[in-house]
């Protein structure tokens, strides 16, 4: 499942990239928690969140596989039901600041044999769900 949304925000980009980067447990409608386990400023570091959905917990370990300081970064979360693979691109609009993130969900097991057959609608469903997360930014 592949979804991606931009938003503007009306910060400067360094500030941006940093709280987008940094305090995703404040602005992230889903993150609950979000742990440095070992800081290797950029890539390589690794971590630990717990994301809450109508109700459902569901753990995650991290690791940055994209650091680029203020354009770039990315994130790779393995889970026990899927995976995501998120990227985030900065740019800098003379003083705000668009955020895009592109990610893609790839299903484990049974939820492997729902993305197949319910991938359309998830599809949509996920994209609407990241425009709204990135748009708590601003």
């Amino acid at each position: 499942m592949h979804s991606l949304a931009s938003v503007e925000v009306d910060r400067p980009i360094e500030e941006v990239f940093t709280y987008t980067n940094d305090k995703v447990a404040e602005w992230s409608l889903t993150v609950v928690e979000d742990k440095v386990i070992e800081d290797k400023n950029g890539v390589g570091t690794t971590f630990h969140c717990i994301t809450e959905d109508n109700g459902r917990r569901m753990d995650f370990q991290g690791v940055v596989t994209l650091w680029e300081s203020p354009t770039k970064s990315a994130i790779s979360l393995t889970g026990k039901s899927f995976d995501i693979e998120a990227e985030y691109r900065f740019e800098d609009l003379n003083g705000r600041t668009r955020v895009t993130q592109e990610s893609t969900v790839s299903g484990k097991g049974f939820v492997k044999i729902m993305f197949f057959l319910f991938g359309w609608l998830m599809n949509k469903q996920g994209c609407k769900a990241v425009t709204n997360e990135l748009e708590s930014l601003s």
